[in-house]
């Protein structure tokens, strides 16, 4: 990274800086852009979304990103090293697009398996995440690149996600849900990102939290921004801690913070720290004076080919009965199933969507594969529950140049046309508007692939009408509802009509959606099909199944399901998809289902089918890496980041909606897996659950008979390759306390460490497990403790499937009082 700037560097650039100036610095000059100030040699900085890849500052298809596989993925390849890799993918994006400073990685908790945003953490344990996220920290700010370490902190869940006030003990706020973000600060994260909701309550971007233990304990250096538009005051913001209100022009910083200053209600001393932050942040980036930026070096391996290796690594193989890997020698014809397998959901919904330039499908991949040595047959099955999909190329001409795609137009008050382009898709959510715009237009030829009713959709809010062939089928007046600013200029909620269509023939539709102040301009247009008749679509992949030498069934969440702004109150798949698969079982022993979900989901069947593999959200490569795992190019190296209950009901933690305002963690320390175990109770798939294509035998396990408290301790598995192929094992150790004078877990997650071996082979894990594992927080105290006495060390393949257990004892280390 490049070189520190010293304090003495900075302080004479804040003190050339009036008030005013200073104060300018600390709000977004844009949504996405901080100010500058060329007198002290300070650039604009630019900020991105980045958890699924970098869009850069404006939401237009015909920009496209590299789409990483969704976060819950990442955390699924229990791989730090993957992971530094694509942190660099994202750094060289971010260099492309002019960015420095980019909104990732999420280290909330998959606290519970509704939580609607999932997909976008990587998983349900403080250490595993921990660990995932400063990989990706560490491999985006070698390269110059800001990353941002976000929600701080327990914004776990989306219900009255702006609002919510969160309670817990101050445990399982230091143990469980800091414990990640301390991390990033150990990584040398240069930005945190404080969330929305609150914490005993007091807001986030006004919290204590920020200072202590964030900047004092942790000895965070970086900037402190808010999330989009959650600074809601002036004072209490500019007191605490936090640096930056974005976005900008407009935000209560803006316009009263020099006046508090002036009036005495906050001091200048604050402000001064917080411009000398910025510009600390600014140097890291090369936006301050003669510090160059760092380009990233030219990788090893192709972007596309990194993003293919990482949909395989994170792909989880939860049950194999010898069908996988399937060899494309003695197939004849491989029958595809489902309409996922043509269209999956490679992200989840939401803020950090980006448009990938192209996207291939496990259908595509599959034919790729088996290209001249196999048939492929495929069958969408019976219609999901999915919304309308947006206009794209494949069925939209644009009618005044004929080419594919659709037109957009801007209209004045009279209807007059200010302003027209060509656009790919009918996701508008910041299209650029002409002065005195009143009206956002679409119109497109639709080419029908199928005769019936078709369904139309708009997507925003105020007046909207659609026609099609000149008749009027939806008009409506929609007024705002709600203030979430992702559902605002995100997802927009949509309004369906239906018109019959005659396949082939050409339909002209014309969607306008009337602009009204402090509705924003997000406006999307979307049709459907015909759904396909239950019984013969049921019926037809029967028959596709039973001809086939083996069948692969693609099932998954729909944007209902999953997506910002929404928590889940299911965890079924929906439609008719559990019939699917059973019915499709019953045809043909050789089934693979293939699971495209960004979090848990229930899997009746899965007892009845030949293999279970899990594919999360896989971005834009997810049909090339599963067909490398599918026939047998490559391992499903994931292992489960996050407990997966056989049914909603088993599960032991699935509160998310606030009562008077406030949601109680009622379940303190105990969260995943750890709440399982103290259940006794058993789960579909443990945490950590994964298999391979080969088998491994466990063997010796070394580990010290004595450990300091103060100390990191190495933990050595002998294991051996028992297979045919080569193969790699995630060793993982748990602890446990028995006895314990304070509440703890049954036991938990400690440390982990992949090993590769050929077939026959033996290897050695080493496992370092790092002194946080063994302390725990006294509330009375005040501070971190750790309690000697004998500890339960066990080596597992899981959490719940342990190989070895044996006894180590704690002492004190140097810093650290006994309990």
């Amino acid at each position: 990274m490049p070189d520190e700037t010293p304090d003495d560097v900075l302080d004479p650039l804040v003190e050339k800086l009036d008030l005013d100036r200073k104060v300018r610095l600390l709000t977004g000059a844009t949504t996405w852009r901080t100010a500058a100030d060329a007198a002290i040699g300070l650039r604009e900085m630019v900020f991105s979304d980045g958890p699924a890849g970098v869009r850069g500052e404006a939401w237009d298809e015909r920009r496209t990103s590299f789409l990483l596989p969704s976060a819950s993925a990442l955390g699924a390849t229990w791989d730090e090293p993957l992971l530094r890799r694509l942190g660099g993918l994202l750094a060289a994006e971010a260099v492309r697009r002019g960015v420095d400073v980019v909104l990732a990685p999420t280290l909330n908790l998959h606290r519970t398996p509704l939580g609607g945003r999932h997909f976008e953490c990587f998983s349900e344990d403080p250490e595993l995440t921990a660990r995932t996220g400063a990989a990706l920290i560490r491999g985006l700010q070698e390269h110059g690149v800001a990353a941002t370490a976000k929600h701080f902190v327990a914004n776990d869940s989306e219900t009255d996600r702006l609002n919510v006030d969160v309670r817990m003990s101050e445990r399982a706020l230091r143990e469980v849900y800091l414990a990640p973000f301390a991390a990033a600060v150990d990584a040398g994260v240069w930005a945190v990102m404080a969330g929305y909701n609150g914490v005993d309550g007091t807001t986030m971007t006004a919290h204590p939290l920020l200072a202590e233990p964030l900047k004092g304990e942790w000895g965070f250096d970086g900037v402190a921004v808010s999330d989009w538009a959650a600074v809601r005051t002036t004072e209490e913001p500019a007191r605490a801690a936090l640096d930056l209100a974005m976005p900008g022009p407009e935000s209560p910083w803006a316009a009263d913070l020099a006046e508090a200053v002036r009036d005495g209600r906050v001091p200048e001393s604050a402000v001064d720290e917080k411009v000398r932050r910025l510009l600390r942040l600014a140097a890291r980036v090369g936006a301050l004076g003669d510090v160059p930026r760092r380009r990233p070096t030219r990788p090893a391996e192709s972007p596309r080919h990194l993003l293919r290796r990482a949909v395989a690594a994170g792909a989880v193989l939860l049950r194999n009965e010898g069908v996988l890997p399937l060899d494309p020698t003695g197939l004849g014809t491989v029958a595809v199933i489902g309409e996922h397998a043509a269209s999956p959901r490679v992200q989840g919904g939401g803020s950090a969507g980006v448009f990938p330039s192209a996207v291939v499908t496990p259908l595509a991949g599959i034919r790729a594969c088996l290209r001249g040595r196999g048939r492929v047959t495929y069958t969408a099955g019976p219609s999901t529950d999915a919304p309308p999909e947006p206009l794209d190329t494949v069925r939209c001409t644009d009618p005044r140049s004929g080419e594919p795609g659709l037109l957009l137009r801007c209209l004045d008050a009279e209807g007059r046309e200010l302003s027209a382009e060509r656009r790919l898709s009918g996701r508008l959510l910041e299209p650029d508007l002409a002065p005195g715009t009143r009206t956002v237009e679409v119109r497109a030829l639709l080419r029908p692939d199928a005769t019936g009713a078709w369904t139309f959709g708009i997507g925003g809010f105020g007046r909207m009408t659609i026609e099609v062939d000149g008749h009027v089928i939806l008009d409506g007046t929609h007024p705002r509802e709600t203030d979430d600013p992702a559902i605002v200029h995100v997802t927009p909620p949509l309004h369906t009509a239906t018109s019959l269509l005659e396949r082939g023939r050409h339909a002209h539709l014309v969607a306008r959606r009337e602009l009204v102040p402090g509705a924003g301009r997000a406006t999307v247009v979307a049709a459907a099909p015909p759904r396909r008749a239950p019984d013969q679509a049921l019926a037809e992949a029967v028959v596709a199944a039973r001809e086939a030498d083996a069948a692969i069934v693609v099932v998954g969440t729909t944007e209902h399901d999953e997506t910002e702004g929404h928590d889940r109150t299911s965890l079924s798949l929906g439609g008719a998809q559990d019939e699917l698969v059973r019915a499709v079982a019953a045809a043909n022993p050789r089934t693979v289902v293939v699971v495209n979900s960004g979090g848990p989901v229930e899997l009746p069947w899965r007892d009845e089918v030949a293999a279970v593999l899990l594919a999360w959200f896989p971005g834009q490569e997810a049909g090339a890496g599963l067909a490398d795992v599918l026939f047998g190019r490559r391992e499903p190296g994931g292992r489960l980041p996050t407990t997966w209950a056989a049914t909603l009901a088993e599960a032991p933690v699935t509160n998310t909606r606030p009562a008077d305002g406030r949601l109680d963690y009622a379940e303190g320390l105990h969260i995943g897996h750890r709440a399982w175990l103290r259940a006794g109770t058993r789960p579909a798939y443990w945490f950590g659950h994964g298999l391979g294509y080969t088998t491994w035998e466990y063997g010796e396990v070394d580990a010290p008979a004595r450990i300091d408290a103060g100390s990191p301790f190495t933990v050595r598995v002998g294991v051996r390759n028992t297979g045919a192929r080569p193969g790699r094992e995630v060793v993982q150790v748990y602890l446990a306390r028995p006895g314990s004078a304070v509440e703890r877990p049954v036991r938990w997650f400690a440390g982990h460490a992949a090993v590769h071996a050929e077939a026959g082979e033996a290897a050695v894990a080493e496992i370092v497990v790092e002194p946080r594992a063994l302390r725990h927080w006294s509330p009375e105290e005040g501070e971190w403790r750790v309690e000697p006495g004998t500890y339960r060390l066990m080596v597992g393949r899981s959490a719940g499937r342990v190989e070895h257990a044996t006894d180590v004892t704690l002492g004190t280390g140097p810093g650290e009082r006994n309990a």
